[in-house]
């Protein structure tokens, strides 16, 4: 059932929340999930689209990476996937990946690093966040929302907007797994894919393993409502384990159709063209 207002957070908030912080955060077009700057800067950093998730039927469903950040619970819990508890470890966010022949594969979002006493990187692993693309028009409602923030906001405007998950996947999970997933696992090297629970279910069914055999760790996290502070919070709540080849056939390859149905279509097409054309002296007059 589709809610009445898309938007579920704006700038960090609940619209539901008139707290004096929430208001604050509004006004001053804060994002409270450690952006790289304190403003949002999603879309435009002048114009900012500051909508962190959107409804989707009874779920919240994340559509900026940022709103990942919370607490920084994804780094934590990528860690633990891969050194035991006491391992040094830190975080650096934005790592160029280059291939053999020194072409740009994209950034890696975070690539956590162990290191010894004297400073020295002992081990690494890469971490991939991914919010869901939306289709349709998510800036008509979140800019008439600002005019006059309420909890009773409502949409019903054209082009309303709703989470792509197949783009979500297509156009960047699969790519990320090619071209940077395949670095790492030639270098034998861990992988963390953080997305929504709500994404995941929407792919394959992906061949699951131990923790000590997976190659890739899935942490699949949902926001979940506290009355106290009137917030949405980012939790954990399943990680499964894959690896690299059996994830990849899954997500890469689709399930083909019957073969029978594809040519019940083509018939039909070629019945059409020719009851629509002149009667052809030979098959090549079709072309």
């Amino acid at each position: 059932m589709q809610n009445n207002s898309p938007i579920a957070e704006v700038f960090g908030f609940p619209i539901s929340n008139g707290t004096e912080k929430a208001v604050y955060y509004r006004e001053n077009r804060l994002c409270p999930f450690h952006n790289r700057f304190p403003n949002c800067t999603k879309d435009k950093a002048d114009a900012p689209l500051g909508v962190c998730s959107v409804n989707h039927g009874d779920k919240k469903v994340i559509t900026c990476p940022s709103r990942f950040r919370e607490d920084w619970k994804i780094l934590h819990n990528a860690a633990s996937f891969v050194w035991p508890k006491g391992t040094k470890w830190t975080s650096l966010p934005e790592i160029k990946l280059v291939d053999a022949n020194g072409q740009s594969a994209g950034n890696v979002d975070y690539v956590i690093v162990s290191y010894n006493e004297d400073g020295q990187i002992t081990d690494f692993a890469s971490i991939e966040v991914q919010g869901v693309y939306i289709s349709g028009n998510l800036r008509n409602p979140f800019q008439q929302f600002m005019k006059s923030p309420s909890a009773d906001f409502t949409w019903d405007g054209k082009n309303y907007p709703h989470p792509d998950y197949l783009s979500s996947s297509r156009k960047r999970l699969i790519p990320q797994m090619l071209y940077k997933g395949g670095i790492f696992k030639a270098w034998n090297k861990k992988q963390c894919v953080v997305i929504q629970k709500s994404f995941f279910d929407t792919l394959p069914t992906l061949p699951r393993t131990t923790k000590k055999k997976a190659d890739i760790a899935w942490f699949l996290y949902d926001l979940e409502y506290n009355k106290t502070d009137q917030c949405n919070h980012l939790v954990l709540v399943d990680t499964v384990y894959t690896e690299f080849q059996s994830a990849l056939e899954q997500v890469i390859y689709t399930k083909p159709g019957l073969m029978s149905d594809f040519l019940i279509l083509l018939q039909g097409k070629l019945d059409e063209r020719i009851s629509n054309e002149p009667e052809p002296r030979s098959v090549y007059d079709l072309l």
